[in-house]
């Protein structure tokens, strides 16, 4: 007798080039902002007050990126990643047209590389996904490649191909802001720190911290639709490497976003995702502490108003960051870290 159940796509089933269009269209509301900012209490100005947003020339308040990239991502679950082990890292992506309450987003993949493990248990799937609004302008466009199960370890893998990916995000790839419509005001950004102020190879150790809640990972989790089983099922998880529950890669993004505010508080938008990886796994309990390196300024051509600046932020689990805990001279990494995100910020310029 045939299921109807979908058990989603193992190692084995991914073929480079297979397009896939994700199901569940999502219109965003205004609760799912609220209840983002009540997960991750982002402070930033231009997602907190819509008359802030307008004087930036924005039509009311954007949707936070970040949950942006977490709805098109949660899409993208039940095809490619349902059976996944760990997400593993992203490249090239760009944020384009800003999101907004009532605004619907639809979400398709290209596979673009298939490596199987040496364990012959696993393989690294890579996919390109892009996320439009109703009016089929790009919102998210980016790479991951993703660890995932092979249903049958004896099953022959597919042919072997590594996409080359792309190292950074060119500025003229970036999506402009709008015009302003006023005076940029520091006072209500929380910060008097704009473009002009900031060092190539700052650092800034972004002090505050977060632990992670069961319950709030679960909810955030949730909210993204996605339903990958690393996250939820504890009843397996129990048995796996770990013995409990990851907590979402991106979930750990947005922690150490929010963190980001004090020391970056005129970030007001992600425009791009040059690299990321999750250097290793966070868990319910962790105390997440974050440090941001300033690895690139660049001048918007034909724009004075404001400039890009490229972030480097590394996230640690149950330590502090004054010292800037990365990597050592090897290239190997402490063992605290479990985040490093390598991303571009639209600033203000005086």
């Amino acid at each position: 007798m045939a299921t109807k159940t979908r058990p989603g796509n193992f190692f084995e089933d991914f073929r480079v080039g297979d397009n896939l269009a994700h199901a569940t269209p999502r219109t965003v509301t205004e609760g799912d902002v609220a209840l983002y900012q009540g997960l991750f209490g982002g402070r930033f100005a231009l997602q907190s007050s819509t008359p802030f947003a307008q004087a930036m020339g924005y039509a009311r308040s954007p949707v936070d990126d970040l949950l942006a990239f977490h709805l098109v991502f949660g899409k993208t679950v039940p095809d490619v990643s349902l059976n996944a082990i760990a997400n593993l890292g992203y490249a090239g992506g760009v944020f384009g047209a800003p999101l907004y309450p009532g605004d619907t987003i639809r979400t398709s993949s290209v596979v673009t590389g298939v490596k199987e493990n040496k364990d012959g248990k696993t393989g690294v799937v890579y996919v390109h996904s892009t996320g439009t609004n109703q009016r089929n302008e790009v919102v998210v466009d980016y790479h991951r490649w993703v660890m995932v199960r092979k249903r049958d370890p004896g099953a022959p893998a597919p042919p072997p191909v590594v996409p080359t990916l792309p190292a950074a995000v060119p500025v003229e790839r970036l999506h402009l802001p709008p015009i302003p419509t006023a005076p940029y005001d520091p006072a209500l950004s929380g910060s008097p720190d704009l473009w002009d102020d900031y060092a190539v190879g700052e650092r800034i150790d972004h002090v505050d911290a977060m632990t992670i809640e069961e319950a709030e990972h679960q909810i955030a989790t949730r909210l993204y639709q996605n339903t990958a089983k690393v996250h939820f099922n504890l009843h397996v998880e129990r048995d796996g490497r770990f013995g409990r529950r990851i907590v979402y890669g991106g979930y750990v993004i947005s922690l150490a976003r929010a963190l980001s505010f004090n020391g970056l508080a005129n970030a007001q938008r992600l425009v791009a995702i040059h690299g990321g990886r999750h250097v290793s796994p966070a868990f319910a309990g962790d105390t997440i502490y974050a440090w941001s390196e300033v690895t690139a300024k660049e001048p918007l051509p034909g724009r004075g108003d404001c400039g890009v600046l490229r972030i480097r932020t590394v996230a640690t689990k149950d330590r502090t960051c004054h010292d800037f805990p990365a990597q050592n001279a090897s290239g190997a990494y402490e063992p605290a870290v479990v985040l490093d995100f390598d991303y571009s910020v639209l600033m203000p310029r005086r």
